[in-house]
């Protein structure tokens, strides 16, 4: 089946034009929605297992979320890209203070680890910016890939932070280095861990709020990177008690930290980009239109991910004794259940059918043409 009227972003809050060719019974209608929410899992570990889990897999309940607006949320992620990006920017001034009074090599790599970690925010910002640019003749559905693409980019230094954890950890395992003023190393790790633990926090939580898995994957790009400091002070410690191979042993158990991370960030963007959702969200939909009046079945509901913002294709069968008129305004209300009822619901487009009538076939010349659904292949 296909659709050939425009969506409601380009029409306003106006209906779309009828095309009065198209007979009665059929009726296409767009529109823009909002909610909270974000596709999660409902399978939750508890006690001490599942308090380490939620730190390398950070779970939001999307529903309980305010509601908000594409251009809020965009907003909002901006705004803690440029927190995170002065909190790390002041974090690792405060090392390089330590750096230059004390005048430790093995600071300076962390320093400037964490300077280049708090430029990886930029991209993000360049993302949200573009999000907000109205669709056009090229980019139709808008910018909101950016995010995804920014995301992408993320999850690759987070890998590249593994790879450095590593090299390094297995380095001094092989040729052990000694550390020298341990005291002064172990205030500047915990300076490190302290400020990207709070970057980390704040960016997965304003990233759960709105829907971006890109930011959440930032937040737990800074969360590896808290750990490599956390392991800084590990090994600090380990050569004040006389262990000094403490430091390369920790960073082997960062580098396994880190790849969980890798793994829960590296899943999250993937399902974006290939537009996967909680199950759970179609689940909903369906049941918001079967409660529309005049709604004879749903045919097919198609979610996926913009960005932070969901878009919604809906087929639904009617009466087909119904009129243009009748048909558009039990579209309408479809419509109207599913921004309510679906988290961040940036647009909706519904396609109404008529009934079946025997001898009659109301696909006939889009039939042969028409791609599986998810019921067809059920």
């Amino acid at each position: 089946m296909t659709d050939t009227h425009p969506k409601s972003g380009q029409w306003g809050h106006e209906d779309p034009p009828v095309d009065p060719d198209r007979g009665n019974g059929h009726d296409h209608v767009s529109g823009h929605g909002h909610g909270p929410g974000a596709d999660h899992d409902h399978d939750h570990t508890t006690g001490v297992k599942g308090f380490v889990l939620s730190i390398f897999r950070p779970h939001s309940h999307d529903a309980a979320d305010s509601v908000d607006s594409a251009l809020e949320a965009s907003a909002e992620g901006i705004r803690a890209v440029k927190t995170s990006l002065v909190a790390l920017g002041v974090t690792a001034c405060a090392q390089l203070i330590v750096v230059l009074i004390t005048g430790s090599v093995a600071l300076l790599a962390d320093t400037i680890h964490n300077f280049s970690d708090a430029l990886t925010a930029i991209p993000l910002w360049i993302a949200f910016i573009l999000s907000r640019r109205a669709p056009n003749r090229r980019y139709t559905y808008g910018y909101g890939r950016a995010e995804d693409l920014a995301g992408v980019f993320i999850v690759a230094m987070i890998a590249l932070s593994s790879t450095l954890a590593a090299y390094e950890s297995i380095r001094r395992l092989i040729d052990p280095q000694p550390i020298t003023r341990a005291w002064v190393v172990l205030v500047a790790g915990l300076i490190g861990f302290a400020g990207n633990e709070f970057v980390a926090l704040y960016r997965i939580r304003v990233g759960n709020k709105i829907g971006s898995a890109a930011l959440v994957a930032d937040g737990l790009h800074a969360r590896t990177d808290g750990f490599t400091s956390l392991a800084v002070v590990v090994g600090a410690i380990g050569v004040m008690v006389g262990f000094p191979l403490a430091d390369p042993i920790v960073g082997l158990l960062i580098t396994v930290a880190i790849l969980v991370v890798l793994r829960g960030a590296s899943r999250d963007i993937y399902r974006r980009l290939m537009d996967a959702v909680d199950p759970d969200l179609v689940d909903a939909a369906e049941a918001a239109l079967r409660e529309v009046p005049g709604v004879r079945s749903v045919d097919s509901v198609r979610l996926r991910w913009i960005g932070h913002r969901m878009r919604v294709e809906t087929t639904l069968t009617v009466d087909n004794t119904l009129g243009v008129v009748q048909a558009h305004a039990i579209a309408d209300e479809a419509q109207h259940q599913l921004i309510h009822r679906v988290p961040r619901l940036d647009d909706a487009t519904v396609h109404v059918n008529p009934s079946p009538q025997p001898g009659v076939d109301h696909h006939a010349a889009t039939g042969h043409h028409r791609a599986p659904t998810p019921e067809d292949t059920a």
